[in-house]
């Protein structure tokens, strides 16, 4: 693993002091740190002050206006969702809320391997043969151009809601409901597709009359597909988030509370973390080795029992997918070091590369590596891959400059996928080469960990955690806090894990009254410097649950020995 960066971020200048000094002056910092925010006080308190008018997105009083008509005519209305878990929380979302108004609506998601990402004709055929008057899609549809175009020659309806990169030219749809528009004047453009979808019922509920608070019921959903999908958790997103994990904490939904179980999550302790690494791959499972169809039935069921024999299902799936990600990625590797790790972009695939699991090790490969990864299979003909960047690398934009290559492709710039012929998978190798050496030549690309403050151990409390707190929900663009503690003492460590990958230390304050923390390193056990008796530490606080108990324990992201000099 190539060694961090550590970047610590600048103090609150002096002349600027006296403008934060109603906060206490750690929180001060943090808030400082996070300098998108337009108002502080908003950014804490995270209420539905921050929800925006549902109308004010892109074509959204015409996606009402068809709804209402499919209700009031009776018409079958299909949710088309996506397989991953913003998709899928989208669409259970949308059939719930909008059968609670009396819609005839039913769901549709389609098959990862068989069918693909999106839109696709013989879905739209049929879901036609089978009565649809109307298709909703969710989290999807936005590229779909021919797909739509079909459907409206066979007299089938859609209205597109999505979140994704909007192309030049939009689908022919009946309404297209995405803040990312270059027309929209909606005030937030990073929602999920979840949120989308909420936006809309919300909408679809104040044109019935409705108290738009009726629909919070749905924000367990929203707070699950908002954090999965990794969008910034700001402005709007930090409040569906916040009221939706406060739902989730108390959830009596049947597939939540196995859910919960199976990850090992105490009732009423859910939080952003919880979500993204026990929740949302459980419910991402399903689509990866499977069928997404799985994991909507967990989420949309009222029986304790039908619950209870899904989450079974989808556990030993989710094992299998584990497996299986860790034999793709030993492959990749090896692939790799053969072929040479020097390159500015790393691709890599074979036949035998689920391609439900390559978004999983292109991840891993970006993350151990710090380069643009592209993980792929060859699936007869043609080759479903996925894409993970760095912040120095748009991959979608590149994806973009070879759109004359795929049938599909699309994303966002940090993750995208696409399907392309096998016969040009070589070509896209070499374009999407010369693209990231043009981009990335003379840049040193090494991860870095931004840290919000250099602190002593001794500084360190309970009070230091209930601090933290106050910036909850922490995701993508809101990272929990980090710190740096120079020169503790290390009192005693073991390896864990199989392997010896993670690094439990007993650790001392040597300048600050000799304050004493448990801390653990995960995927840090085979560090050089792990035997050292004076560590610089770089971490965030978690809170260690075990057998009923909580400990307040340091999270370590990197160390190296100190110079005491």
């Amino acid at each position: 693993m190539k060694r961090k960066r550590w970047q610590i971020m600048p103090s609150i200048p002096a002349d600027k002091k006296d403008a934060w000094s109603d906060y206490p002056p750690l929180l001060a910092q943090l808030l400082y740190n996070r300098d998108a925010l337009v108002d502080p006080q908003s950014f804490l308190d995270a209420g539905a002050s921050l929800c925006h008018d549902p109308f004010s997105l892109p074509d959204m009083d015409r996606a009402v206006e068809r709804i209402n008509l499919a209700i009031d005519r009776g018409q079958k209305i299909v949710i088309y969702g996506d397989f991953d878990s913003d998709g899928v929380t989208s669409t259970v979302l949308l059939v719930q809320g909008l059968g609670s108004l009396g819609a005839h609506v039913f769901p549709y998601i389609p098959h990862r391997v068989e069918e693909g990402y999106g839109l696709n004709y013989d879905a739209l055929d049929r879901l036609i043969d089978d009565g649809a008057d109307l298709v909703i899609t969710a989290d999807c549809g936005v590229t779909a151009i021919d797909e739509v175009e079909h459907a409206n020659n066979k007299g089938l309806d859609i209205v597109i809601t999505d979140h994704h990169t909007v192309p030049d030219v939009l689908p022919a749809a009946v309404a297209v409901v995405d803040a990312k528009r270059n027309d929209s004047d909606y005030p937030f453009a990073e929602l999920a597709g979840v949120g989308v979808a909420y936006k809309l019922l919300c909408a679809v509920f104040l044109s019935h009359g409705r108290d738009i608070d009726e629909a919070d019921q749905f924000l367990d959903l929203v707070a699950l597909g908002t954090v999965a999908d990794l969008v910034p958790l700001l402005d709007e997103n930090r409040y569906l988030v916040k009221r939706g994990l406060q739902i989730l904490s108390s959830t009596r939904r049947p597939g939540f509370v196995e859910l919960i179980k199976k990850g090992g999550l105490a009732g009423g302790q859910i939080d952003s973390e919880g979500i993204a690494f026990y929740l949302a791959p459980r419910i991402n499972a399903a689509a990866r080795l499977e069928h997404a169809m799985s994991s909507y039935n967990l989420l949309n069921t009222d029986s304790p029992k039908d619950a209870v024999v899904i989450a079974q299902a989808l556990e030993a799936t989710n094992k299998e997918r584990q497996r299986l990600t860790g034999e793709v990625l030993e492959d990749a590797i090896d692939k790799l070091m053969i072929s040479g790790m020097d390159d500015s972009l790393l691709m890599v695939g074979g036949p035998d590369y689920s391609s439900g699991i390559v978004g999983i090790v292109a991840g891993r490969l970006c993350d151990e590596f710090y380069r643009p990864a592209i993980v792929y299979q060859e699936i007869e003909d043609e080759c479903v891959g996925s894409a993970r960047s760095i912040d120095e690398f748009n991959v979608v934009a590149a994806l973009t400059q070879c759109a004359d290559l795929f049938s599909k492709y699309g994303g966002h710039p940090r993750a995208a996928g696409f399907t392309i012929a096998t016969k040009d998978i070589n070509v896209l190798k070499s374009r999407l080469l010369d693209i990231a050496d043009q981009q990335l030549s003379g840049l040193e690309l090494f991860p870095y960990i931004s840290i919000d403050a250099e602190i002593t151990l001794s500084e360190v409390d309970g009070n230091t955690h209930n601090v933290i707190q106050l910036l909850a929900p922490f995701g993508m663009a809101n990272p929990a806090p980090i710190f740096l503690s120079r020169g503790v003492s290390v009192l005693d460590y073991r390896k864990m894990g199989a392997n010896g990958d993670h690094v439990r230390f007993k650790l001392a304050d040597s300048v600050g009254g000799g304050a004493i923390w448990d801390a653990v390193g995960f995927n840090l056990g085979q560090s050089a410097d792990i035997t050292s008796s004076h560590l610089d530490i770089v971490y965030s606080l978690r809170i260690s649950r075990w057998k009923g108990n909580e400990v307040l324990e340091l999270n370590l992201l990197d160390f190296v020995s100190a110079s005491l000099l």
